[in-house]
């Protein structure tokens, strides 16, 4: 289970304002870690919390935002209470996309993270002090849906090196809602997990090209009118 392990993941938080989408996608060595890294609300902002986990962080860190903190007061009020706020890492993006992080100096080298326009990217136990970079790079010149982008970052962390133990767990979350969605919809747009695989960033990829198929076929069949396409439970399911 995720934790129980040696704490170790790069992850990419980010929004695309214009469109309103927000988003996390994360991968690392131990198993499950959709269950504590991403977390995200729509119109509000998303938040990775990970190196020794906070898991306090995901919903103190939405709730947070939900009252109009920036991300930079929202990365402040989580760590500076936290005796062990040395041992954490954390990515900030707010409604607005402005982007903070926080990298304890006791996360394990190689730890750190990069900000930059709508997104933070961070990571500690890397192979290198290159991955986070090469997300970054990745994901600024990824064309596509939020969630492409951010696959697109992922992958290119993993062709960084990664993990320095490898990887064999990975997660992507993305938030929207559009005007005709139902009252009792999620804002989950994606939620994908991959656990215990020989290669998750690879396996995520698999499962999202078919997700975002799925998705397309949903809209094009609501757009005609098809009365099918109204009465699921939302894009993709």
């Amino acid at each position: 289970m995720y934790g129980r392990a040696d704490p170790g993941t790069f992850s990419l938080v980010a929004c695309d304002a214009e469109r309103k989408f927000w988003g996390v996608i994360v991968a690392t060595k131990p198993t499950s870690v959709g269950a504590v890294v991403p977390w995200a609300r729509w119109q509000v902002g998303a938040v990775a919390t990970q190196a020794e986990s906070n898991y306090h962080y995901g919903p103190r860190g939405l709730e947070e935002l939900t009252r109009g903190r920036s991300a930079e007061e929202v990365v402040a009020r989580l760590t500076r209470p936290d005796p062990r706020r040395e041992h954490r890492q954390l990515g900030v993006v707010d409604a607005r996309g402005r982007s903070a992080a926080w990298t304890g100096s006791k996360c394990r080298d190689w730890a750190g993270h990069l900000l930059g326009d709508g997104y933070s990217c961070q990571g500690n136990i890397l192979a290198n002090e290159r991955v986070v970079p090469a997300m970054a790079r990745a994901f600024e010149r990824a064309k596509g849906s939020l969630a492409r982008r951010l696959y697109a970052g992922l992958v290119a962390g993993a062709r960084a090196g990664g993990d320095r133990r490898g990887m064999e767990s990975a997660a992507l979350i993305v938030v929207h809602r559009e005007r005709w969605f139902d009252a009792a919809w999620s804002d989950r747009w994606v939620d994908l997990r991959v656990d215990q695989h020989a290669d998750p960033v690879a396996e995520l990829g698999r499962i999202l090209r078919r997700e975002e198929a799925a998705t397309r076929r949903f809209l094009a069949l609501r757009k005609r009118g098809v009365r099918g396409a109204a009465a699921g439970s939302g894009p993709g399911h």
